[in-house]
């Protein structure tokens, strides 16, 4: 019996609820049009996208396309190709047990999806596992930060167009609003975000059982044991902490090098930031700028009594942050302890492969992993020893544009992962069936069961 006073959004999902029973009736090919029609309308909206893009975060164009648009639009293209092939039952062998009988798997979605997407890349976070959500055949209610609020509106006038109302829903708000759509019984909820945040919503789907992916963040790391060129490595680690202005959840967060090449490190990523962005980033239109105020002064307490070699300058009236390099932070301040999340890059030094264990051991589970060596027995056994979500060798962040490779963290940098064909998979419960014939009965499966079984023992062992 439904309450008198039901919760906020309850029509909603009700809304949605029903129209899951009629999509479940339609073919694969339903959803594809779906899909081609998004996709067109994009690249209608690109330009509209980019703008708002720079209005959220100062993003310059190039980023815009490459990390948010492009990544969408190859997501789409992927699952048009291979929808069809993916949806369709799977045969699998059968067990002699059973013969004779024919067994397979039939992909089954969850039905109502509760998606809440955050601000550092509030177009392509928002669309990529939304894209797998409807295309395995559920209905989507996302809730796209309210820290990004160009990007917002537009995603909710782009979707709307596409969908319908009661298959894909934008719901604008605060986290007041997020915490409203948590209490409701969602067949599975999809989150990004911070992991304070994310253990919020483990305990509001606790409460209903509901299948949940936390994609997280952590402290990746970046370990540069000197054995490679440092002018190539400081331009891979610059290109992948500094897009977006530091504000991506898989950037090097700090670097741990080895102590005798600290210095001459510290000098590459100056000439390589200097490069990039000139020597006045704040006139750079190459640079981004902080998502609010509140991060930027979270930022700023980050670099009180700290060495900082490179960078520091800072104007709060454009929300500008030049990059800043700092060497060996205090292993009690914030820099060493939480994700930095923003354009500080520590380099913390190690004079041994057991100091430097006892770094990673220290903060363990990150998202990502990247280590720039040509030591392959020294790569090996980081890549083997630590677990993390996912790993570069000598370059940072482009694990994440390979569809066929998962994206999730493990731990407390997240739970889940996918793109491409792991967001279907995310998204579809996978169905056993197994079809048996009557010709064919093994009598000694029933009761009276026979006196002696050795001689079935020995068979059954046998096939």
């Amino acid at each position: 019996m439904e309450s008198k006073n039901p919760p906020p959004f309850h029509d909603l999902r009700h809304a949605h609820e029903h129209f899951f029973k009629t999509l479940k009736s339609k073919a694969v090919s339903f959803r594809i049009t779906r899909l081609k029609r998004l996709h067109k309308l994009m690249e209608e909206k690109e330009e509209e996208i980019i703008q708002a893009l720079h209005a959220d975060l100062g993003k310059p164009s190039f980023e815009s396309y490459t990390s948010e648009i492009l990544m969408v639009q190859k997501e789409l293209d992927l699952f048009i190709k291979n929808l069809k092939r993916w949806a369709a039952p799977k045969r699998v062998s059968g067990s002699v047990l059973n013969f004779p009988s024919q067994d397979y798997i039939l992909a089954q979605p969850y039905g109502t999806v509760l998606m809440i997407s955050p601000w550092n890349y509030p177009f392509q976070l928002a669309l990529i596992p939304l894209i797998g959500a409807v295309a395995a055949g559920n209905t989507v209610v996302l809730k796209p930060s309210e820290s990004a609020p160009h990007t917002e509106r537009l995603l909710s006038e782009l979707l709307a167009q596409v969908f319908p109302n009661d298959w894909v829903s934008v719901v604008s708000g605060d986290a007041a609003v997020a915490q409203g759509l948590l209490t409701l019984p969602w067949n599975y909820i999809f989150f990004t975000g911070s992991t304070a945040v994310g253990k919020i919503v483990a305990q509001a789907a606790a409460v209903h059982l509901t299948p949940v992916t936390l994609e997280l963040g952590g402290k990746s790391p970046c370990v540069v044991d000197g054995s490679t060129s440092l002018t190539k490595t400081a331009r891979r680690i610059v290109f992948g902490k500094f897009l977006n202005c530091g504000q991506t959840c898989i950037a090097p967060d700090y670097v741990l090098v080895k102590k005798e090449f600290q210095h001459a490190l510290l000098e590459a990523l100056r000439k390589e930031i200097e490069k990039a962005y000139g020597t006045q980033p704040i006139e750079s239109k190459d640079y981004g700028r902080i998502i609010h105020e509140k991060h930027f002064d979270k930022l700023v307490a980050d670099l009180k009594g700290q060495q900082i070699a490179y960078g520091g300058a800072y104007d709060k009236s454009s929300l500008f942050f030049e990059p800043t390099l700092v060497v060996d932070p205090p292993r009690e301040s914030s820099l060493y302890t939480e994700e930095i999340f923003g354009p500080i890059l520590p380099l913390i030094s190690y004079d041994s492969e057991e100091a430097l264990e006892s770094i990673l051991n220290e903060l363990n589970n990150p998202l990502a992993f990247y280590v720039f060596s040509r030591r392959k027995s020294f790569i090996q056994k980081l890549l083997l020893h630590y677990p993390f979500g996912g790993a570069v060798v000598n370059d940072s962040l482009i694990h994440f544009t390979n569809p066929n490779l998962p994206f999730g963290g493990i731990g407390a940098s997240g739970i889940g992962a996918y793109h491409g064909r792991y967001s279907f998979d995310l998204f579809s419960h996978a169905k056993a069936v197994v079809k048996r014939s009557f010709w064919f009965d093994l009598p000694q499966r029933y009761a009276p069961y026979p006196k002696s079984i050795a001689s079935l023992k020995w068979l059954l062992k046998k096939i």
